[in-house]
């Protein structure tokens, strides 16, 4: 079981490093092509979007041929998506840089399963640092991503990260070769019943496992997107950026060999809350300054909250539906959570350009609000319940 995790964890890992490289240079490259430049975040918009709209046909792969062949899909649609972002730098079309955020949403999108194959390989009393573990392949991510881009950034003058992205498509190729030594659980039987999605979404514990995903994924991505755009408008350069996006990445996926310990002891409610009070402390740093070490810290910050409300809304998911009900619960709460993410995403940028960065980090706060209320309204239920 355990062997199965660690090879879940280098996949994701591997997936992971592409969208962390794309996270540095993506506004970047927006700002740069389009000549609205409240579009600079458009890309990750899209990208966002495609990787909502993966998640219910990414269901229906994953119910009928299994994780394998799904995982499959996913690094191949990532590789194309690295191939055509490279097709737009070096055209210098913005148009077909934005199309090559389809395919890698898409891969993007039926990755983020890797965290539900850990569930499903694992043990229940093993689930939670499943979970979390196979989330710390973003370790890696947070090094190898940025590091490529330092690294091959200027590999083909004048066309900045043209190399970068050759690079990334030959990601995906591992994936699926460690995926070859992977075992993975069958698809569920065709006919296995259980209740339907309407019945499924309706459940506390789905309610509040999906908002609080959603509120851990909009307001991570709604500040990390603006966050090397603000740098540049400050005078830092690529660099300094991707160190702080390294950061930031480190801070999300690092705390993932504790996260599911600590879930495990205090309980998930504790731990999401934590996360939402970590992400307010990001806001009153961003709030607080714009130099080198006020973007770090936030990031940081930022990153740190997003691991504990993240994990801690999968493993409430996981409570949430019955096994042979699984494919359709994962399914509709990652439509939920990566819609939202695409709407901050169209929202960053526009926000950023027209109200500026401080009005961008007030609108977290009540977001965070809305999470800390949901948990607050399961507990009573619980409370009630448990009473009657």
């Amino acid at each position: 079981m355990k062997r199965q995790v660690w090879l879940l964890f280098c996949c994701q890992a591997l997936m992971q490093a592409a969208t962390v490289g794309q996270a540095v240079m993506a506004a970047l490259i927006g700002h740069s092509l389009a000549e609205d430049k409240s579009l600079s975040t458009l890309p990750v918009a899209i990208q966002m979007t495609a990787t909502m709209a993966a998640s219910i046909p990414a269901g229906m792969v994953f119910a009928r041929l299994g994780r394998r062949p799904g995982f499959i899909l996913g690094a191949l649609g990532a590789m194309a998506g690295s191939l055509t972002f490279a097709a737009g730098v070096w055209t210098g079309s913005f148009a077909l840089y934005c199309a090559g955020a389809v395919p890698a949403g898409l891969g993007f999108g039926i990755a983020q399963h890797y965290r539900f194959a850990a569930a499903e390989v694992a043990s229940p009393a093993y689930r939670p640092r499943a979970i979390s573990l196979v989330m710390t392949g973003g370790i890696l991510a947070a090094s190898l991503g940025p590091e490529l881009v330092k690294a091959t950034r200027d590999s083909f003058p004048p066309y900045l990260f043209l190399g970068t992205y050759l690079i990334l498509a030959c990601l995906p190729v591992l994936c699926m070769a460690l995926l070859y030594f992977t075992r993975l659980p069958p698809p569920p039987a065709r006919h296995a019943g259980g209740a339907r999605v309407f019945e499924i979404i309706t459940r506390p514990a789905f309610l509040t496992a999906a908002v609080t995903g959603m509120v851990a994924y909009g307001t991570m991505n709604l500040l990390m997107t603006s966050t090397p755009v603000e740098m540049m408008l400050c005078g830092f350069g690529i660099g300094a950026s991707a160190t702080v996006i390294q950061i930031h990445a480190v801070a999300m996926f690092g705390p993932g060999f504790f996260t599911g310990r600590l879930i495990t002891r205090f309980g998930v409610r504790p731990v999401i809350v934590a996360g939402a009070a970590l992400t307010a402390l990001c806001v009153l740093i961003g709030l607080s300054g714009e130099s080198f070490a006020h973007f770090g810290l936030a990031l940081g910050l930022l990153g740190l909250g997003w691991n504990f409300m993240f994990v801690g809304a999968t493993t409430l998911l996981a409570t949430a539906h019955a096994p042979e009900e699984r494919v359709r619960a994962q399914a509709a709460n990652d439509t939920i959570v990566f819609g939202t993410v695409a709407c901050t995403a169209f929202l960053s940028g526009a926000v950023h350009a027209q109200a500026g960065w401080t009005v961008l980090n007030l609108t977290v706060l009540p977001a965070l609000a809305l999470a800390l209320g949901a948990i607050a309204w399961q507990q009573m239920r619980g409370a009630r319940t448990a009473t009657g």
